[in-house]
């Protein structure tokens, strides 16, 4: 330890010789000694280049090109470059080397260099425009302030050196110490975040004995230091004294102690900051734990704005650490926590606070957080401005509030005032009860007789807000007139608070005066200005208590013009609402007395009628709340309270007077609610809900399913809860819903039991949404629509229960199931488009599946049906129609829409008619006019092709009488007819394709094989080739021979050729492949048997189910064959 001081002073010392040499040589006149210099173009052009990036590793060949070269025309491109190369100059090394090349510089040019230099250096280390700052949101407000102390961290030490070595001077002509405080005194003043404070900290690592004369302590000391542990201790920590030659100093000795005196006083400044900062981080450590307690958790706004104040508070800790660390002074006494673990940071449960600690009252006076820091959290002008501009001497800064006895007398008389003012009204209640009448104050007759004796006169024009005059020169005046300018503009906490602080340097009592007048005459539009407005009074009140009062005596002389003038009702109804919401903001902030706030309110209420019912309204929303939960105004507004209740009930009032006065009532004073049950749920369960709700997407349905999967399903509590989650899609994400499908889908493999319990109670989940049609359930129905056409997606449901949905959805509820024009359905009211958006749902889901075949016809006859439904009620809705057309692009863009009901009807008769369904009366049922067509599922279009879905059907049309003269003819034309000539060559064709593609696995079987599929090769040719094959592949008595044609394929070039090759009919090739031959088509007779009697049983099966329905309808069916 003993050896790092001497190195450090030899160190000191070395710097110090090399500065005053280059002083010196600064000092001397420039001798070129003659020499020619060169005028190159291109060597200039590169050592402005190099100039823009100074630097050790450039520093020799600068220096020998400053030397060699003219530069006297390029001295204009060499400032700006030289300013730009210094922004770059990070390490002591650079600095020094860029100091050398502006002194060469200097010695050639002093002027024309040296003085614009200087200037641009002045400019870029200028502190930042308050203005500029206030107008950045705080994110780019922090960016700035960072991007600026790494601007002028170099050139704050590049100016250092420049001082020392006698190149930048003060106007008197001595070295540039006084130049380097002002300025660094002009960044650290009027700095209330502390931004500059890394400048000052750069400023004193390298410059601390230079320029304010501080050497580190002895090595006796930093030994004894080191050894020592206490806050006591820390003080043995002083600069050394020891003998200095000012014949050696480069800066003055007047100019070192101003200077070590300015960077004490704001090491001072940084200590009390510290400590107010922690004082305030312990106590929203304390409310952060109290709201714990209270709520069981920290709400995140509140736990973000601890972990912020707790940054900058280890900011701050760290910054004056470091300066106390450079200036040797003892870092300031900061109060250790309390033992009592109520800190934040415990809050995991395994501490808890102190038996003898309190929590605070429930009902509390600020609806929020941000609210109470608003009105509570006051900026301290003490800490941003002199003194002196505040009115205080030394730190007798304390009000004469409590050693006045003239105020302790005022206090008390208050006091009594508002005692009697209590008994009154108690007074007046028991009036009310007994009587049961509206007594009259004297104050009300009294305003009643001044209001007839006076005339009424027009009613004047609110004031405009004075329009700054110009200035005849920069002053006091003009600047006051600016800060009134831009005081509309303050809308947040950091302009207004930083407006107080510009006030206090202008702090007079005609300034006083010009404010108090100014905030008198605020435009009765502008009524969001009156909070910060009165943000602005209170901070400058507790040092300029005149302001307060002035403005609350301007407020209440004009709360008397008012009440004076209570006849004009809608004329004066801004102005009222602007005194009374600026006498509310005002009384939160406690500027205006209690008692003047309280009076106020007793005279609104001894003349409960007209204007005065809006003005209490008004008071109880602004101020009613914090008076009502204050507890030295608690009392007395209850009281009021009461008073006001019982005089509305003896009063009457229109409709629109006693909701404004039950809302404000209620505002103020909200009613006591019992707090809300939480369900208890065991942690599998939660955890089940969490998998569901939270973690389910697309990216991790693999491993929720998984997660399911282990879950005991033999648990009922489990699989209840399970079922619930599954049946309610309304509960997650609708982006999700075809995902719970999906789940629903995988699980059913494992537990099927369970999908089946999950799709039963979706269908009955929207029957009941059809029988009950109960608005506030209409968004859990759209996603259980949606639901169910996930469902039929991942074939947990057939196409038969979604047709069936479809048709109830436009036949239920109607008279015989058929919706007519102007016919008025209890559950489906004319101007109710709610089905047309569920069925739109449903299509949306599931309707591009049927897109063929019956699925398609079946669909076709549900639009036909669908738009004879829509055209039954009231014009569609423009979001409605958008989603209809939408919806019909989609599944049929070539779709006629049909314009006219008649339209319609003709449409759906003839689709009636198709089936050949002609049923007596008014149409019959809806389900059994649905029509449909004759093949494959189409017969029954609408009606539910399963067991289960008919014996319901039976069962709720036993009870239905049949008509004996419906009668259905059904005919099918097809029945046992056998494939026809087309079909079977289709048949062969498609046979024979199959084949040919599957030769290449065809040569990888034995010779026998290939031989017995020679006959199924496809010779090109076409058809007529392939038929010639036919006759001639096979045994020939021609010419008496029993021979067999085979064609042989060659090829030569690009050309095929065919060869007849005669083989006789008893070789072993001849008879293989007559063997093959009749072995396939045998194959080939029987696949084409069983398809085609898969097609007719198929067929059969729908006629006799659709015969059966027919019947049960109460239609008679005769079923007929075509010849």
């Amino acid at each position: 330890m003993s050896s790092v001081v001497p190195a450090a002073k030899d160190e000191e010392e070395l710097k110090r010789n090399k500065r005053k040499a280059l002083k010196a040589l600064n000092e001397e006149p420039y001798n070129d000694g003659g020499k020619a210099l060169d005028s190159s173009i291109k060597k200039h052009q590169a050592l402005t280049k190099r100039l823009k990036s100074i630097g050790y590793d450039t520093r020799d060949q600068t220096l020998k090109d400053i030397e060699t070269l003219v530069l006297a025309k390029y001295v204009d491109e060499i400032v700006p470059a030289t300013i730009e190369g210094l922004s770059r100059c990070k390490t002591e090394k650079d600095v020094w080397s860029a100091v050398e090349i502006i002194s060469a510089l200097h010695r050639r040019f002093p002027d024309t260099f040296t003085r614009p230099l200087i200037a641009q250096i002045a400019t870029g280390l200028v502190p930042p425009s308050k203005a500029a700052l206030a107008a950045l949101p705080p994110e780019q407000r922090e960016k700035e302030e960072s991007a600026r102390i790494v601007r002028q961290r170099p050139l704050i030490r590049v100016a250092a050196e420049l001082a020392l070595v006698g190149i930048l001077k003060d106007v008197s002509g001595r070295n540039g110490g006084e130049w380097i405080m002002k300025t660094l005194k002009d960044l650290l003043s009027n700095d209330p975040s502390l931004t500059s404070l890394p400048l000052l900290s750069t400023f004193l690592k390298s410059y601390s004995r230079p320029f304010l004369g501080i050497t580190g302590p002895s090595p006796a000391k930093q030994q004894a230091s080191s050894d020592a542990t206490g806050a006591d201790n820390a003080e043995t920590q002083s600069p050394e004294q020891v003998i200095i030659n000012e014949d050696d100093e480069l800066v003055e000795k007047d100019v070192r102690d101003k200077f070590r005196r300015m960077c004490e006083g704001y090491y001072e400044t940084v200590s009390k900051k510290l400590v107010k900062e922690h004082e305030r981080l312990k106590e929203q450590d304390r409310r952060n734990h109290d709201a714990y307690v209270r709520s069981g958790e920290i709400f995140e706004d509140r736990q973000q704005a601890y972990e912020k104040m707790a940054k900058s508070y280890e900011k701050l800790q760290t910054s004056c650490q470091t300066l106390s660390e450079l200036l040797y002074l003892p870092m300031p006494d900061l109060k250790a926590a309390s033992k009592k673990s109520d800190s934040i940071l415990l809050l995991d449960g395994s501490n808890s606070r102190g038996e003898g600690q309190e929590e605070t009252f429930v009902g509390n006076k600020w609806e929020d957080e941000e609210e109470r820091r608003f009105y509570e959290d006051l900026t301290d002008l003490k800490d941003f401005v002199p003194k002196s501009f505040l009115g205080i001497e030394g730190d007798n800064d304390k009000t004469n509030g409590n050693n006045n006895p003239a105020n302790a007398e005022s206090e008390k008389q208050a006091q009594a005032d508002a005692a009697k003012e209590v008994e009154k009204l108690e007074a007046e209640i028991k009036s009310l009860t007994l009587n049961g009448s509206i007594p009259t104050s004297s104050a009300s007759a009294d305003n009643e007789d001044e209001e007839d004796e006076e005339d009424v006169t027009p009613v004047p024009t609110p004031p405009r807000t004075p329009s700054p005059g110009p200035a005849i020169g920069p002053g006091p005046s003009q600047m006051l007139t600016t800060l009134l300018a831009k005081l509309p503009d303050a809308t947040n906490r950091e302009l207004i608070d930083q407006a107080a602080v510009d006030f206090c340097s202008l702090n007079s009592k005609a300034a006083r005066k010009r404010l108090v007048k100014f905030l008198g005459q605020i435009p009765k539009n502008r009524l969001d200005l009156l909070p910060y407005y009165s943000r602005l009074v209170a901070t400058l009140n507790k040092y300029m208590p005149d302001i307060g009062t002035d403005l609350v005596a301007i407020l209440e002389d004009e709360f008397r013009y008012l009440q004076r003038k209570k006849g004009i009702v809608k004329e004066l109804a801004e102005v009222r609402r602007k005194n009374i919401t600026f006498i509310s903001a005002l009384t939160k902030f406690s500027v205006v007395p209690q008692h003047l706030i309280l009076h106020i309110f007793k005279v609104f209420i001894d003349d409960f009628s007209g204007a005065n019912i809006d003005n209490i309204a008004m008071l109880l929303e602004g101020c009613g709340r914090f008076l009502l939960r204050n507890e030295e105004t608690s009392a007395k507004m209850n009281a009021m309270l009461e008073l006001m209740r019982r005089k509305q009930s003896l009063t009457h009032l229109d409709p629109r007077q006693v909701l404004v006065l039950e809302n404000a009532y209620y505002q103020c004073n909200p009613p006591e609610r019992a707090p809300r049950q939480e369900k208890q749920r065991s942690p599998v369960v939660l955890f089940a809900r969490h998998l569901i709700y939270d973690v389910l997407a697309k990216k991790t349905i693999d491993k929720v399913l998984k997660l399911l999967r282990k879950l005991d399903w033999e648990n009922k509590d489990v699989v209840t809860a399970l079922h619930k989650a599954f049946t309610k899609p309304w509960k997650v994400k609708y982006n999700n819903v075809s995902l719970l499908a999906m789940l629903t889908y995988d699980l059913q493999r494992y537990h099927s039991a369970f999908s089946i319990g999950v799709v039963d109670q979706v269908l009955e989940d929207i029957r009941r949404g059809v029988e009950q049609n109960v608005y506030a359930n209409n968004q859990r129905r759209v996603a259980t629509m949606k639901y169910l056409g996930e469902l039929y997606i991942y074939r947990l449901i057939g196409s038969s229960l979604i047709f069936n949905i479809l048709w109830s959805l436009v036949t239920f509820g109607y008279p015989d199931g058929r919706p007519l024009p102007g016919q008025v359905s209890p559950l489906d009211a004319p101007d109710d488009f709610f089905r047309v958006r569920l069925v739109c749902v449903l299509l949306d889901s599931c309707g591009m599946c049927f897109d063929r075949g019956s699925l398609k016809k079946r669909l076709d006859t549900f639009l036909v049906y669908f738009q004879y439904y829509i055209l039954c009620k009231d014009p569609l809705p423009m979001e409605v129609d958008f989603m209809l057309t939408d919806t019909l692009e989609a599944l049929r863009h070539d779709l006629k829409r049909f314009k006219t009901v008649e339209e319609a009807a003709t449409a759906v008769d003839e689709m009636l008619l198709s089936v050949g369904q002609v049923i007596e009366g008014d149409g019959g049922d809806g389900e059994d006019s649905d029509g449909g067509d004759d093949s494959d599922e189409a017969a029954r279009v609408g009606e539910p092709d399963e067991e289960e879905d008919l014996i319901t059907e039976n069962d709720t049309t036993n009870d239905r009488p049949a008509s004996p003269d419906a009668v259905v003819l059904l005919s099918n034309s097809q029945e046992n007819h056998g494939p026809s000539k087309e079909d079977e060559e289709d048949f062969e064709k498609e046979l024979a394709k199959m084949i040919l593609d599957s030769s290449v696995e065809a040569r990888k079987v034995d010779k026998k094989a290939a031989l017995a599929m020679w006959d199924s090769a496809v010779i090109p040719g076409g058809r007529k080739r392939r038929d010639e094959a036919e006759n001639v592949n096979g045994v020939d008595g021609h010419n008496g021979e029993n021979v067999m044609k085979f064609t042989v394929i060659s090829r030569k070039g690009n050309k095929q050729q065919m060869k007849q090759l005669a083989v006789p009919g008893d070789s072993a090739l001849a008879v293989q492949t007559r063997s093959a031959q009749l072995q396939d088509k045998v194959e080939q007779q029987e696949l084409k048997r069983l398809v085609l009697d898969y097609e007719q049983r198929e067929e059969q099966e729908e006629t006799k189910s659709n015969v059966e329905i027919l019947r049960n309808k109460g239609a008679k069916a005769r079923y007929t064959k075509d010849a």
